[in-house]
């Protein structure tokens, strides 16, 4: 039996190119609760590198990054 993640917010950064989609995903992440999760979508192939390191930085843990033919989500939970 899997574990589906249900995401509090989405944010779509489609087309949209480094550092764009870790400061939106940061501002989102700003004003959500403590442990409301966030799906990024995004087709930036830099955001493999940039987002995971955002979450180190700030402290956010990367539940999961799904890989798909064009375009990668990243969940992340925001801890404290």
């Amino acid at each position: 039996m899997s574990h589906r993640i249900e995401p509090t917010a989405s944010l779509d950064t489609t087309g949209l190119r480094c550092p764009i989609p870790v400061l939106r995903a940061k501002k989102i992440l700003a004003t959500l609760n403590i442990g409301d999760i966030l799906a990024v979508r995004t087709t930036d192939p830099l955001a493999l590198i940039d987002i995971p390191h955002m979450c180190n930085e700030f402290g956010y843990h990367l539940l999961l990054t799904r890989k798909e033919l064009d375009y990668c989500i990243f969940y992340i939970e925001k801890s404290a």
